[in-house]
């Protein structure tokens, strides 16, 4: 059974917090505001990336992670084609022909061995990649709201360095709704620190 997840952005004028929820509700706040000063940033929750608004109706992004994707990335599936009731996609591959040759031996083929070989990496490196994107995600908020913020070069370096403590010292004194959201985004991002959920969020 399928899971469906609702988008949700957040919106900050300046340092200050004034929208969060699926990206209707935010643009329904918004539209309320009066944003003729400007200042206004929105961040999708899922990637921590910039989102233009407004945007058109009934807009909400496809992306897990990382913004929308690049049209390189975009793929068209041919009806008919694969096999269908398995979500099956056909992508170009470049290999050395080493590695086609290693392939062609094993079990079920290079398309098989392919798979197998992605899942066990899932499994090994599940975490990692989680603990990554988060780092990720915290990085494009802070590189948008936060550059000029005392600290932001030392708490950069604390992110990608681990240093959970160093990090949260350098962010310490941030405006509190930057600080609340960005505490929310880095759930993931330490493996020694886990904030509590902010409330709204």
């Amino acid at each position: 059974m399928n899971t469906v997840t609702t988008a949700t952005c957040t919106a900050f004028l300046g340092h200050r917090r004034v929208a969060n929820g699926s990206y209707a509700e935010v643009d329904q706040a918004l539209r309320a505001l009066d944003l003729s000063a400007g200042g206004l940033l929105v961040f999708d929750d899922a990637s921590g990336a910039l989102v233009d608004h407004p945007w058109p109706a009934g807009y909400a992004p496809a992306q897990p992670a990382g913004g929308p994707p690049d049209e390189s990335e975009v793929v068209t599936v041919a009806q008919g084609v694969g096999r269908p009731r398995l979500g099956v996609v056909a992508r170009e591959v470049t290999l050395l022909p080493r590695h086609w040759e290693w392939l062609a031996q094993q079990r079920g083929g290079a398309s098989a061995a392919l798979r197998r070989l992605v899942e066990e990496a899932r499994r090994c490196q599940g975490n990692q990649d989680v603990q990554r994107q988060a780092k990720e995600r915290v990085y494009r908020f802070m590189s948008a709201i936060g550059g000029g913020l005392p600290g932001f070069e030392e708490a950069s370096r604390a992110l990608f360095a681990q240093d959970s403590e160093v990090f949260a010292r350098r962010t310490a004194h941030w405006p509190a709704d930057v600080k609340a959201y960005l505490g929310w985004l880095a759930r993931d991002a330490f493996a020694d620190r886990s904030p509590p959920p902010v409330s709204g969020l």
